[in-house]
């Protein structure tokens, strides 16, 4: 695989592989906290997680409003739940046909000298660089979405701690292109290369099937499929309980 500039100077040389997805979208949310706080205490537990949907909902970035991002009637109308996520970012819809991953990394003082834009750069160069393996003109734009013939099907957000962070993102493949439009808004703020075009023109579903980009990306970031630990759950089921009891994170 071609690397990236960097490679081999910042990132981990192997990683913990969590493939694994929880029964409700709440605790999906929560054990991308969990893994994080983990490499918070433990830079040894660094992980790529790949988990899929298996209903739809919305997920606001930590300080999107759902007033100005999400069509908040279509999603009571069609069922779909409001949740918002500790990452930055912007709003997404997420479900069946939707493979979602995260990158639970040690924060190290050569990223912090890096800066956000270019470790973001960096680390999605190296996932860019993997998928081009199986296709090609795949590419990096924006701040952080991945492209493919033009059309975006990969958005990502982060969340830095003191010593940790999570990068986090989907990757569209098999997914309803037509909710998008009916559940969330156009977005407050966009990308230049966008050029305003609307979610139907403007997103698009990669021609990779799930088992194929499970093992594309694991392969990417040499991350070996490990059982995901069960003080991970029970972190995540905490975690659930206490941050999504409250309007602000479940509305």
């Amino acid at each position: 695989m071609p690397e990236t500039l960097l490679d081999g100077l910042i990132w981990p040389k192997s990683l913990i592989g969590y493939d694994i997805t929880l029964a409700t979208d709440v605790q999906n949310l929560a054990l991308d906290e969990a893994i994080l706080a983990d490499v918070e205490a433990d830079p040894l537990m660094a992980c790529l997680r790949i988990w899929e949907p298996t209903e739809y909902f919305v997920v606001l970035g930590r300080s999107n409003r759902a007033e100005s991002e999400v069509n908040i009637e279509s999603c009571q109308v069609e069922g779909i739940p409001i949740l918002r996520r500790s990452s930055g970012g912007g709003t997404v819809l997420l479900g069946p046909g939707c493979l979602c991953y995260a990158l639970a990394l040690p924060l190290t003082e050569a990223h912090r000298a890096l800066g956000i834009a270019r470790l973001t750069t960096e680390l999605m160069e190296r996932t860019a660089a993997g998928l081009n393996e199986v296709l090609s003109d795949v590419s990096v734009r924006g701040t952080s979405d991945l492209v493919w013939d033009g059309r975006k099907f990969s958005g990502n957000a982060q969340r830095w701690l003191r010593k940790s962070f999570i990068h986090h993102g989907t990757l569209l493949y098999n997914f309803d292109l037509a909710k998008l439009s009916r559940a969330l808004a156009h977005p407050s703020r966009q990308p230049d290369y966008r050029q305003a075009r609307p979610h139907a023109e403007f997103v698009t579903n990669l021609a990779m099937d799930a088992d194929s980009l499970r093992s594309n990306l694991f392969k990417a970031w040499n991350a070996t499929p490990s059982a995901c630990p069960a003080k991970l759950l029970e972190e995540t089921r905490k975690i659930a309980r206490s941050r999504y009891s409250s309007s602000d994170w479940k509305l």
